[in-house]
């Protein structure tokens, strides 16, 4: 039997919560309770579970609490927001699922099976933006390596080259001759293992803010 409380100051979620997993045989809500009561209905359920509302003050503080607790229930957050930075803190507090409150009553059983056997569950909306954050971390990191190998004239060249500005344009900003940008764009090409103008540009484009700057 997996044991399972609703933290929720909504009483009309509360309410849904439980009637959505009232009929499974394999599922108890030994508690469905208002954040005020969390610690105590916790501490005396002993549950595998913890569906926790992250609109109350006390969401993040009371997710670490619980992850401190001797034998932590998995922690899955209610959220009505699917912005990476709610998302982060959530999971930093020690969260094991961050979920949409609109997610359709079928799949809440399952969740709450999954969130039992140790698993780590986001619901599609609140999953995009962490793949998305966590890839284009991963395509910077993969970038800064090769931009590492350029000097500095040939950075404020592929700074301006990615800015859109021609050959002419580049020599004229930086006070070099045509032939002198050509040379370096040449070499930037070289260096970054790319073919074109247009990918070096969105090479550039991947990289940190800090890595390439616009000379002055």
């Amino acid at each position: 039997m997996i044991r399972v409380v609703v933290v929720d100051d909504e009483p009309l979620i509360r309410a849904g919560l439980r009637g959505s997993l009232r009929d499974t045989p394999d599922l108890d809500v030994a508690a469905a309770v208002p954040v005020r009561e969390a610690v105590e209905a916790i501490t005396d359920a002993g549950p595998r579970v913890v569906l926790l509302d992250a609109c109350t003050e006390d969401a993040g503080r009371l997710a670490t609490g619980i992850g401190s607790m001797p034998q932590p229930p998995s922690v899955c957050v209610l959220s009505r927001s699917a912005d990476k930075e709610h998302i982060a803190l959530a999971l930093a507090a020690g969260a094991s699922g961050y979920v949409m409150k609109d997610t359709p009553p079928e799949v809440l059983v399952p969740l709450v099976r999954f969130l039992a056997a140790g698993w780590t569950m986001l619901s599609t909306d609140a999953s995009r933006p962490v793949i998305r954050h966590f890839l284009a971390d991963h395509d910077r990191g993969s970038v800064r390596p090769r931009l590492d190998g350029l000097s500095p004239r040939e950075r404020e060249v592929l700074a301006l080259l990615a800015a859109g500005l021609s050959n002419t344009a580049i020599a004229a900003r930086l006070h070099l001759g045509v032939g002198t940008v050509k040379d370096h764009v040449s070499s930037i090409l070289g260096k970054l293992d790319v073919d074109s103008r247009l990918q070096a540009a969105l090479l550039a484009d991947r990289a940190a803010p800090a890595s390439l700057r616009l000379p002055s």
